[in-house]
């Protein structure tokens, strides 16, 4: 799908709470797919370069160390950097760093798919609006790529082509706060 035909989805219920030195954003976002496709995609590392900005280095459904490869706009693997993957609970729970950063996915089954909750513990204090138009962008392509047309992963500048900006600002008035500022 391009820029042009993208529509992004309506606004998540999204909630920010500080915790110490973490800001901490809550995404929710419910799927119309069963809970082992939905836990697939969080997990192993081919869908993960489809619809996020990032891959591993192995399937994330066990503990253990990984490697976290950042995806240039083009899709490819371009930084990486040492993880680990603390808690996982399958097609439940999956808990796991990303770079300073730290990633907990809850999956729920509900009537007609799944409800998954997103949770970033982030050291990077004012992004909270940025990080929630960011994964908003994610879930889209998610959606589009369970749903049998993948148009992803949008990454970097690259998702200023897809509304970010307008995302980025709504968000932050959903939430109350000032929009984060990353370009």
């Amino acid at each position: 799908m391009s820029a042009q035909q993208y529509q992004p989805s309506a606004l998540s219920d999204v909630t920010v709470t500080v915790d110490g030195d973490d800001t901490v954003v809550t995404f929710p976002r419910t799927l119309p797919y069963p809970v082992d496709q939905v836990w697939a995609a969080v997990t192993d590392p081919e869908m993960l370069a489809q619809w996020t900005p990032y891959t591993a280095d192995r399937n994330l459904g066990s503990v253990g160390e990984v490697v976290i490869a950042m995806l240039s706009e083009e899709g490819d693997p371009e930084m990486s950097f040492p993880a680990s993957v603390r808690v996982v609970d399958e097609a439940r729970r999956l808990e796991h760093e990303w770079g300073p950063d730290e990633l907990i996915w809850e999956l729920t089954p509900v009537e007609g798919g799944t409800r998954v909750v997103l949770t970033q513990r982030s050291r990077a204090e004012g992004m909270a609006s940025a990080l929630a138009a960011g994964w908003h962008l994610c879930f889209d392509v998610l959606d589009g790529l369970l749903a049998g047309s993948p148009f992803g992963p949008i990454v970097g500048a690259k998702a200023r082509e897809y509304g970010w900006d307008d995302l980025n600002s709504r968000y932050a008035r959903q939430l109350g706060i000032e929009e984060s500022e990353v370009w």
